[in-house]
């Protein structure tokens, strides 16, 4: 093994090895999917021992990044003159992480280009039905003159139904006819038989795109007898024994998985000669037969349902967790260290206070409608039709003071500069190295690297705009800029503005700071995987999201992710990864920001969630309570359910390792979360934390 990672440093037709693994894909195009299928194929054996010997080393999740970076950092000119069991450690860290890195890229294009199919499909399809009924429309103008036919008394009584016939024929085509009958009795098309119909005229375009990558991913799924997983491993030898699938008896091919709803649109009719005698035989069709298989592994790797132990996205819930084994064993320890008092406290203990609270606000509310204190609350209607609502008055607009327009304007620069001077933040870019590095810092090119990164004007345009070379400004930004560095600088500076008297000053009460949360979408120049289509901000082209984090109008916290992904994975994320010595206690989100989760989720480490709730009424229709719904009958504002008491009790050990977990990152939470809300199997422990949800939002509504 130790030849071979020696190999991986070596030279092929002029390109290293490890420098063609290390460039990542552009898209999900054919051609970039086809390379990370031969890297992750090149890859595997090394990938093998590396997933078995890192974890005997001790070696975290994070440094195993921080080490695969080395590899991407330094020249193999570099790496071929450095200890050799350094340079072992480092390309097994590499490989461990690109291999995995690789899995998600691959799921991700297969629900990337499937999504992309559906798509066209679905547009193709609605096309064809409104062409239809231009169509159809157009014919039964022709269809009343046929039935003008039957009263027309020019036409004696004795005249052959055959010239009758042929006069129809002569309004309406005579192969038109039955399809002009079938509308006129249902007035409709079948529009989900037209999207599958040219899901088969696209079967030579998503066989090319997803077969290679269906053919190099390693999936498992969460239940025993998967008749999905069945479709999925038999479709997998056949592609791979180069047979068609026409080629296996009707009786062998899984049909099982295929839903009761989309079976029809699965098979054709084909007339066959049984015996001497023409029939109509029931085929299956085998291109649909495969989409479907695409279409509904896709469903279910977003769900969870199937997963990939060798990806970090697509991994299993289980995985994504504290070791069962280690967390029986070491339970109390682990809560311990953790060190939040909402977690040790009994579940039952917790239900008692949650309880009394909910209880009391459901009862101080109504009382407070009820003697007319409360002014926001519109009340209409008599006896048993009384309704509420709570109406909105628009703000009016506001202009910025005066007192601003006489402010004079001053260069960026000049702002770094003097922001430095208070605090020093350009301490905090240090060189990747650490160490046994020749030149210290410049301040100005580090200015001028940060402004043209963050203005995306690039680093080459400023090369050729300012004093600065290009050289200097790439060796500055390689060498000095990176996550670490400007979450360090960031801090530096957030934590200088807290001190400052006038901070506090923006607390929402008395003692505290209120944060939000929100993505604002932008272009990308470059292309990337994680960019991704959206309409309505981007236009014909693509884009990311900047989820950042404010509090008390300060930026402490910030995250890139995908234009597609939901906002609401990454808020408890964004809030416990918040490096900085400002720390929030309440937290505001829009409507994409609340899942089934966040509220117990945030309860438990201590922050109050807050979201802003475009239509309050509708959310207050689904309030829970402790007690039967009968017992609240005399309320204007009222539970529609009881709570699941015993359910919480009875999940409370595996509700505190999901929280335990998140805690203590043994994966990124963001996942976890995202598994949380989705995961599609109705599992106990996830109903339990939806009740504990459903609970702490019930009494923020009536707060």
């Amino acid at each position: 093994m130790l030849n071979s990672l020696k190999n991986f440093l070596s030279t092929d037709h002029g390109v290293h090895e490890v420098t063609k693994v290390k460039k990542e894909p552009k898209s999900f195009k054919w051609k970039e999917i086809r390379r990370e299928v031969d890297n992750r194929n090149s890859l595997k054996p090394f990938y093998e021992v590396a997933k078995d010997f890192l974890p005997k080393l001790g070696i975290s999740n994070e440094n195993i990044k921080y080490y695969a970076s080395m590899v991407n950092y330094y020249t193999v000119y570099k790496l071929k003159r450095m200890m050799q069991l350094i340079v072992y450690t480092y390309l097994l860290c590499f490989i461990f992480n690109r291999y995995q890195k690789i899995s998600n890229n691959l799921l991700n294009g297969l629900i990337y280009q499937v999504s992309n199919f559906k798509k066209e499909a679905k547009t193709a399809a609605k096309e064809t039905v409104y062409n239809k009924k231009i169509e159809f429309n157009r014919d039964l103008k022709q269809a009343g003159k046929v039935f003008d036919l039957f009263m027309d008394d020019d036409i004696p009584n004795e005249t052959e139904f055959g010239e009758v016939r042929d006069t129809a024929f002569g309004y309406i085509e005579k192969d038109k006819f039955p399809s002009v009958i079938n509308y006129i009795i249902k007035a409709s098309f079948d529009e989900k038989e037209y999207e599958w119909d040219h899901i088969k005229n696209l079967s030579l375009a998503f066989k090319k795109n997803l077969r290679p990558i269906f053919l190099n991913i390693d999936i498992e799924s969460q239940a025993k007898n998967d008749h999905l997983m069945r479709a999925v491993e038999f479709l997998q030898t056949a592609l791979n024994s180069n047979k068609s699938l026409n080629q296996f008896k009707l009786n062998n091919i899984p049909k099982k998985f295929i839903p009761k709803k989309l079976k029809k649109y699965m098979y054709k009719t084909e007339q066959k000669v049984v015996n001497g005698k023409t029939r109509n035989v029931k085929q299956l069709d085998v291109d649909k037969y495969e989409f479907l298989i695409y279409l509904l592994l896709k469903g279910s790797l977003e769900s969870g349902d199937i997963f990939c132990r060798h990806s970090t996205q697509f991994r299993s819930l289980e995985d994504e967790l504290i070791d069962k084994e280690y967390w029986e064993k070491n339970k109390d320890k682990i809560l311990d260290d953790i060190d939040y008092p909402r977690l040790k406290k009994p579940i039952e203990e917790t239900l008692l206070r949650l309880e009394e609270k909910l209880e009391k606000n459901i009862a101080y509310v109504n009382k407070r409608i009820k003697d007319g204190q409360n002014n926001h609350i519109k009340v209409t209607g008599k006896g048993d039709n009384i309704k509420w609502s709570l109406p909105y008055k628009k703000l009016e607009d506001t202009e910025n003071h005066s007192f601003y327009s006489h402010i004079p304007q001053i260069g960026i620069e000049n702002v770094l500069s003097f922001v430095n001077k208070q605090c020093g933040f350009f301490e905090a870019f240090t060189h990747i190295l650490g160490k046994y590095i020749k030149n210290d810092a410049d301040n100005n090119n580090i200015t001028a690297v940060v402004v043209a990164l963050a203005t995306n004007t690039g680093i080459s345009t400023m090369g050729e705009i300012s004093d600065i070379s290009y050289q200097a400004l790439y060796t500055t930004s390689k060498n000095f800029i990176r996550l670490e560095t400007l979450r360090n600088a960031n801090d530096m500076i957030s934590n200088a503005i807290a001190q400052n008297p006038f901070f506090r000053y923006y607390d929402i009460d008395e003692g505290v700071i209120h944060s939000s949360s929100d993505g604002q979408k932008f272009e990308t120049q470059i292309k990337t995987v994680n960019a991704r289509h959206s309409p309505k901000y981007f236009g014909l082209k693509e884009g990311v999201t900047s989820y950042t984090l404010v509090a008390n109008h300060v930026p402490v916290n910030a995250k890139i992710i995908g234009a597609n992904e939901h906002e609401s994975h990454y808020v408890f994320d964004i809030l416990y990864n918040n490096t900085s010595e400002i720390k929030s206690e309440r937290h505001s989100t829009d409507s994409h920001g609340k899942n089934n989760a966040n509220f117990m989720t945030l309860y438990f480490f201590n922050y109050m969630f807050a979201p802003r709730y475009k239509n309050l009424r509708r959310n207050a229709d689904k309030i829970c309570g402790f007690k039967a719904p009968s017992q609240y009958k005399n309320c204007l504002i009222k539970p529609v359910r009881k709570v699941k008491r015993q359910l919480i009790i009875d999940e409370k050990d595996n509700v505190l390792r999901v929280l335990a977990s998140l805690a203590l990152k043994t994966s990124t939470q963001s996942a976890i979360m995202r598994k949380l809300s989705s995961y599609t199997k109705q599992k106990k422990t996830k109903k339990a934390m939806w009740e504990l949800n459903d609970i702490i939002n019930s009494d923020y509504i009536l707060t």
